[in-house]
């Protein structure tokens, strides 16, 4: 049996959250282990947000580029894929090398191994041959992985997900598109304003269905008026691949082909090899399950995607600074009174650090962040328009028996929405009895950024008649709030 080596605390997966948390412990003076078998950052900025916020604004670039036509004169544009990669492989992803993030968080007291880990018993972590017991906590921040259907044919074929499609140096003539979600209909405008053959095809009767079937109604219409061809309500029974391109058949005998195939029907957490039977816990769930401070277990957290409370970078920010004020109240309280092992100094000099930390507004001293609350979670989906929601849908709201009222208003009764001839919306969903907002979306050129007063109005619960009362700045897109707010009553 190999003899585990002592640590404070072992952070299992370096994506955003677990490097947030790791990087904060160990700069209040803890000795921390980061364990990462892929790229220390995680999906974000090497598949996901960052590089594909790149392609999105070179494509809408392009969009704004022959709005020319109408506007200001004329103007010729030709589509050029090679900067886009370019940048992303420099710029973005260093070619996918993960050297400067490594060097980062060991510039910030962290070590790292490079490794699987998984739990080998309560308070161990194993990593190859390597064990480490944490005297403190353990942090698992493993993420998710994109979840393949089980559709025959499929897994023989070079199908993408979203990582060749991030990564393609050269595009192909034709893209086959399955599944409507965020990601799909984002990669999908990009592809196809760069001169790519683009179909979608969804399960469901709508693509973007998470959202209100308005934001729906306006994404689809603004994609096939890029070319895209959008078919929903079709169940993929079989893929094929011939050497030279894909065949999707749908179960009611609907057929699509294409050069490529990308896959983009969600994410799932692979709980599996994490070990948790070695702590009683059952790996056959979906997620996580955690409590509003991000416990799993006694001296077991989890962060991120893993948690199922949504896969965005935001939240796993949001939830790590929860986790480091926890296991510093946590450390705090366990080193309390004699300890021969010399741990109390190192923590004590943690709490000093800890309150440094809360400062600069990442976490605050250990037990002052509030548990966490998602009631005004904010997601945006960044096609052209913007998609921006905050909290429940209106169906969502019904279905949990509010009395609700909805307030609408299309973007072109704002002068700005106007001029800019935008296509989009706000929609409000209030709590009658309760006289506050408990949803929101906004869906337009900026929906993204107009969203954030509507996510302080849910997170604040500031009254409707304040909101009535507001004075809207002229002419802005987020004049439509009030508009909006003024239709629920």
């Amino acid at each position: 049996m190999t003899e585990p080596e002592i640590v404070d605390v072992v952070v299992v997966g370096l994506g955003v959250g677990g490097e947030e948390v790791g990087g904060r412990l160990a700069e209040a003076g803890l000795s921390v282990v980061g364990v990462e078998r892929d790229l220390v950052g995680g999906e974000c900025p090497y598949w996901g947000c960052i590089p594909s916020k790149m392609m999105i604004r070179a494509a809408n670039a392009i969009a704004e580029a022959r709005r020319v036509d109408g506007l200001a004169g004329t103007a010729e544009v030709r589509p050029d894929w090679a900067p886009v990669a370019k940048r992303i492989r420099e710029e973005a992803t260093d070619t996918w090398d993960d050297r400067v993030a490594v060097e980062r968080f060991t510039g910030r007291g962290g070590r790292f191994v490079r490794g699987s880990g998984r739990l080998d018993g309560p308070g161990r972590v194993r990593v190859g041959d390597q064990v480490f017991q944490a005297r403190h906590g353990i942090v698992l921040g493993t993420g998710t992985r994109p979840s393949v259907p089980p559709i025959d044919g499929l897994a023989d074929t070079p199908y993408w997900t979203n990582h060749q499609a991030i990564e393609v140096e050269e595009l192909p003539g034709s893209l086959l598109v399955l599944g409507g979600g965020a990601i799909g209909l984002e990669l999908a405008q990009v592809f196809a304003r760069f001169g790519v053959r683009v179909t979608v095809v969804e399960a469901l009767d709508r693509v973007l269905a998470v959202e209100e079937p308005e934001a729906s109604e306006v994404v689809a219409a603004a994609l096939r008026t890029d070319g895209v061809e959008i078919h929903t309500g079709v169940k993929a029974a079989r893929v094929d691949h011939d050497g030279e391109g894909f065949t999707l058949r749908g179960a009611g005998g609907e057929t699509f082909t294409a050069e490529r195939l990308l896959v983009v029907t969600g994410r799932r957490a692979h709980l599996e090899e994490l070990g948790l039977d070695t702590v009683g816990i059952d790996a056959r769930q979906r997620f996580l399950p955690v409590d509003d401070r991000l416990h799993v277990a006694d001296g077991l957290w989890a962060v991120g995607d893993v948690t199922g409370e949504g896969a965005f970078t935001h939240i796993a920010m949001y939830q790590a600074a929860i986790v480091v004020a926890d296991l510093l109240d946590h450390a705090r309280r366990a080193t309390r009174g004699p300890d021969p092992s010399g741990t109390a100094s190192a923590v004590g000099g943690a709490m000093g650090a800890a309150s440094a930390v809360g400062a600069n507004g990442s976490s605050g001293p250990a037990g002052t962040v509030p548990p966490a609350d998602y009631r005004a979670l904010p997601r945006v989906t960044f096609t052209d328009p913007e998609v921006g929601a905050v909290g429940l849908t209106e169906h969502q709201a019904r279905e949990r028996g509010i009395n609700v009222q909805v307030g609408f208003a299309e973007l072109s009764s704002s002068t700005r929405g106007w001029i800019h001839r935008a296509d989009g919306f706000i929609k409000v969903v209030a709590d009658a009895d309760q006289g506050v907002l408990i949803g929101a979306t906004s869906v337009g050129p900026a929906g993204g950024e107009v969203l954030s007063g509507l996510v302080v109005a849910v997170h604040a619960a500031v009254p409707l008649a304040q909101l009535r009362h507001m004075i809207y700045a002229y002419p802005t897109f987020h004049r439509a709030i009030g508009d909006a707010v003024r239709d629920l009553s």
